[in-house]
């Protein structure tokens, strides 16, 4: 019953904070524990980032697939200092996803904090939450951080 609140309120805050992400998914999460699919979490949990990776990944590629963005398209991005940074930032985001991945499995308690977090992004800081692999890469980056100045 407990976990039916929180969807709900989820879903209210989703719609007070015009989020169709957060309230299309906490009414999916709903609806499969309402008509009693539980038994499809552990997997929608297993999965579901794959799956939103795939379809993210799948929507990027697409001027690729309709040739929006041709070969020249592609030298001309590194002919500049921009091309560069922007390869840069991808190698960059991918390392801190791979950190962020690595201390949700050993801490996976962070995830309640990294979900609240995302929810105050969208809400309050009009970000989009694309998956939370990068909120705890950013984590993983912060933890270091302070570990690094407080010396622990």
């Amino acid at each position: 019953m407990y976990g039916d609140l929180v969807l709900v309120a989820l879903i209210i805050i989703g719609l007070i904070g015009r989020s169709p992400i957060i309230t299309t998914a906490a009414c999916l999460l709903l609806i499969v524990k309402l008509v009693h699919l539980e038994r499809y979490l552990p997997s929608i949990e297993r999965r579901g980032m794959e799956l939103g990776l795939l379809f993210l990944t799948l929507a990027v590629l697409v001027p690729f697939a309709s040739g929006k963005v041709q070969a020249k398209d592609i030298m001309n991005a590194f002919s500049g200092w921009i091309g560069w940074v922007a390869l840069m930032g991808g190698a960059i985001a991918t390392f801190l996803n791979s950190r962020g991945l690595e201390m949700l499995r050993v801490d996976p308690q962070l995830i309640v904090g990294i979900v609240i977090g995302s929810i105050v992004g969208i809400l309050f800081l009009r970000g989009i939450p694309v998956g939370p692999l990068m909120a705890a890469g950013l984590t993983a980056l912060f933890i270091k951080v302070i570990q690094l100045f407080v010396g622990k």
